[in-house]
């Protein structure tokens, strides 16, 4: 099941600046983020010679049917993917289970720096994305106790009636 949220303008730009950490130290082509229905949230480094939105599609794709392997062999999910090109390389990842993290790189890096710069970002993007949920989570408390019926009663009209 898929976790809906609202990405406010300073989450986006926490993430940006995440995405071009990522990019600049592991020395990525380009560094995606892409949520698990195929929409891409942020980009980082040059991206006009990709189709970003079919880029996105497949990700998430890919992401899915790698997923249903890994039911097949009793994994909950496989967390890591890597695709390597004549060019380029491709590592995907999951990030606290919402959203993939997709880093394209030539031989200007190498997976082992890859990898271990995508192990800090992803640590860091799933803090932004928790801090988002539980921010979405208590905005809905919120909504849900101004939309009850309740929302008007306070504690003191509760105490009279039982006077």
């Amino acid at each position: 099941m898929t976790s809906h949220f609202v990405m406010y303008e300073e989450e986006f730009r926490r993430i940006d600046q995440e995405l071009q950490n990522l990019r600049s130290k592991s020395n990525a082509r380009v560094v995606f983020l892409v949520d698990k229905n195929g929409q891409l949230i942020a980009s980082a480094g040059d991206t006009h010679d990709i189709d970003t939105t079919s880029l996105a599609s497949l990700t998430a794709g890919n992401i899915a049917a790698t997923g249903g392997i890994a039911k097949l062999l009793g994994e909950q999910e496989f967390t890591i993917l890597f695709h390597e090109g004549e060019k380029d390389n491709i590592n995907i990842s999951l990030v606290d289970n919402r959203v993939i993290l997709v880093v394209i790189f030539d031989n200007r890096s190498s997976i082992g720096l890859v990898r271990l710069r995508v192990k800090k970002a992803t640590e860091n993007l799933a803090a932004i994305f928790q801090e988002m949920a539980a921010k979405a989570e208590n905005e809905k408390l919120e909504h849900k106790l101004e939309d009850s019926p309740f929302a008007e009663i306070s504690d003191e009209d509760i105490d009279n009636l039982f006077k």
